[in-house]
């Protein structure tokens, strides 16, 4: 439970945010709940960004394949972009066959 003194600050804070967004408000012409709306929504999509896990560096194998794969895709599909029966399966296998996954 925050104190009084951290309700106080925060009380303080909120009053100076809302005091720098009112001439945004004015400016663009929306209402001021949207503007702060707003930026309360990308301030905390920026914060979670800036949690987010880095991702794992991708195999040499890895990038082989996807390129394989998509070069291979073409072959088993129809003129309107669906998988030919068993399709995906074979291009799958050729992919990893052409990326050297078999020895």
């Amino acid at each position: 439970m925050p104190t009084d003194d951290e309700l106080r600050m925060a009380l303080k804070l909120r009053a100076m945010a809302d005091a720098l967004l009112k001439p945004v408000a004015e400016i663009t012409g929306l209402p001021p709940e949207v503007v702060s709306g707003f930026v309360e929504g990308t301030t905390t999509g920026a914060v979670a960004a800036g949690k987010a896990k880095k991702g794992r560096k991708m195999s040499a194998y890895n990038r082989k394949y996807k390129a394989a794969f998509k070069r291979q895709a073409k072959k088993y599909k129809k003129k309107n972009g669906q998988w030919m029966k068993d399709g995906f399966k074979r291009a799958v296998k050729a992919a990893h066959k052409e990326a050297g996954g078999k020895k």
